[in-house]
C-alpha cells in the first residue's frame, strides 16, 4: 500500500489561495492512473450518497469528472468557494479540550457506477492548501440494490487504505491490492478539511443475473462488463470513451488519436463482457466531422475457442461518415470474446456498441468470477 507525507504547510503561508498557475506546486501522483476505469464516474451512474459534514463545499463535488478548477477570488457567505468537498474546522468538547480527538473524522459514501475489483484510489487534494486532512483512509462494503444511508452506515466495512498522511494539493495515490467486487466506498479523513476528487480505479465485475434477464445486449459496455485492453494512441482522449453509455455530445467524449505521419493504421482492442454471440454492430462517429477515421476494419477473437490467439475479420474495410451511425447486421453470428477496431490511417470514433447474449460457457464464466469476487 502506498502512502505519503504532508506537506510543511510553511511553503503555503506566502499563497495561502495560490497565485498565477492555478496548479504550481501540485504534487503528481507515483502510481499511473493511464488506460484505468473510474468505477465511481459520474456520468457512469456513480454518487455520494451521503456525508457527516459538507459546510464549506458539497459532496458532489468529489466525483466531477473534470479537474478541479479553482478562483482565488470566490467567496461566499460561508467563506472560500471550493471545488470539492470541504468540512468545518473540528474542535474539541470544551475550552479546557479545544482541540479533537485523535479519532474523530468526517466521512463520505460513495457508490459505485460500476461494481468491482478495485486496483487503484485517487484522493486528489487539488488547491486545498493548509485545509487539506492530514489523514485519510478508506473502506469498502458490498450491498445489492439501492441500500439507504443508514443501511450503508450498518453495514460490514473492510479496510481498503488504512489511516494514511496525505499531501495537500496533490494526487494522492494508493494501489490496493482486494481481490473482492466492491459496490459502496466510504471516505474518511482526519480530522476534518476538504478532498476535491476521488478517483476509484479497477476492473468491473457485472451482475450475470441483471444480463441474463436482458438476453441480448451491448457485450462491449462499460456498463456491462466490457473493458478497453489496449490502443494504438490515447493523444486527444481516452478510447475507454468509446463504450461510455449514452451518445457522445462533443468531440472529446470519443477517441480521437494523433495525426499520422507513416503509413501505418491505428487501432483498439476490447475484451467482452464474456465470451458471447454477437448478430450486429454499430460504430458512432458523432461530432467527428474533419477528424473521424476513414475506414474501419472490425475483428474478432475466441479465447476458448481451437485457437485463441487468431484473430479473423468480422467487418470487412468500410468507409465512415463523419458524424454518423452506422449500423451493421452481420448474415451469420460469431462467438468471441475480444473485438478489434482498426481505424485507417487514423481518426476518431465517438461510440462502439456490440449486440449479442452470452453463450453457455460466457455465462458459466461470468458466474465464476462473480462468486470468486464474492469471497
Amino acid at each position: 500500500m502506498s502512502g505519503a507525507q504532508p506537506f510543511d504547510p510553511r511553503a503555503y503561508n506566502a499563497q495561502p489561495y495560490g497565485g498565477g498557475d492555478p496548479y504550481a506546486d501540485y504534487k503528481e501522483s507515483e502510481l499511473d492512473f493511464a488506460g484505468l476505469i473510474d468505477l465511481a464516474d459520474r456520468r457512469l451512474g456513480g454518487g455520494v450518497v451521503a456525508a457527516n459534514d459538507e459546510f464549506f463545499a458539497q459532496r458532489e463535488n468529489l466525483l466531477k469528472p473534470e479537474p478541479a478548477v479553482f478562483d482565488p477570488h470566490a467567496f461566499g457567505h460561508k467563506g472560500k468557494v471550493m471545488d470539492g468537498w470541504e468540512t468545518r474546522r473540528r474542535r474539541g468538547p470544551g475550552a479546557e479540550q479545544p482541540h479533537p480527538g485523535t479519532d474523530d473524522h468526517d466521512w463520505a459514501l460513495i457508490r459505485l457506477a460500476l461494481p468491482g475489483l478495485i486496483r487503484a484510489l485517487n484522493v486528489d487534494t487539488a488547491h486545498f492548501r493548509g485545509n487539506h486532512p492530514t489523514e485519510v483512509a478508506v473502506e469498502a462494503t458490498h450491498m445489492e440494490g439501492t441500500p439507504t444511508s443508514e443501511e450503508l452506515l450498518a453495514a460490514d466495512w473492510t479496510e481498503l487504505v488504512p489511516r494514511t498522511p496525505v499531501y495537500g494539493h496533490a494526487a494522492n495515490g494508493f494501489e490496493v491490492t482486494s481481490t473482492r467486487r466492491w459496490t459502496h466506498l466510504r471516505l474518511k479523513q482526519f480530522p476534518d478539511g476538504g478532498v476535491a476528487r476521488l478517483r476509484v480505479y479497477g476492473e468491473p465485475i457485472a451482475d450475470p443475473v441483471w444480463l441474463a434477464a436482458q438476453g441480448s445486449f451491448d457485450v462491449a459496455a462499460l456498463l456491462n462488463g466490457g473493458t478497453v485492453e489496449d490502443a494504438s494512441d490515447r493523444f486527444y482522449s481516452p478510447p475507454e470513451n468509446i463504450i461510455a453509455p449514452g451518445r457522445s455530445h462533443k468531440m472529446d467524449d470519443g477517441w480521437e488519436n494523433r495525426r499520422r505521419r507513416d503509413t501505418g493504421h491505428d487501432w483498439v482492442r476490447f475484451r467482452l463482457t464474456a465470451q458471447a454471440t454477437v448478430r450486429a454492430l454499430e460504430v458512432d462517429t458523432a461530432y467527428l466531422k474533419g477528424n473521424a477515421a476513414g475506414w474501419i476494419t472490425i475483428l474478432g477473437r475466441d479465447a476458448h475457442g481451437a485457437d485463441p490467439d487468431a484473430w479473423f475479420e468480422i467487418i470487412g474495410r468500410t468507409s465512415l461518415v463523419p458524424d454518423s451511425p452506422h449500423r451493421f447486421v452481420l448474415d451469420a453470428p460469431v462467438t468471441v470474446t475480444h473485438v478489434r477496431v482498426d481505424a485507417f490511417p487514423d481518426g476518431g470514433m465517438a461510440r462502439l456498441h456490440v449486440y449479442g447474449s452470452l453463450t453457455e460457457a460466457g455465462v458459466a464464466d461470468l458466474e465464476s468470477r462473480w462468486e470468486a469476487a464474492q469471497r
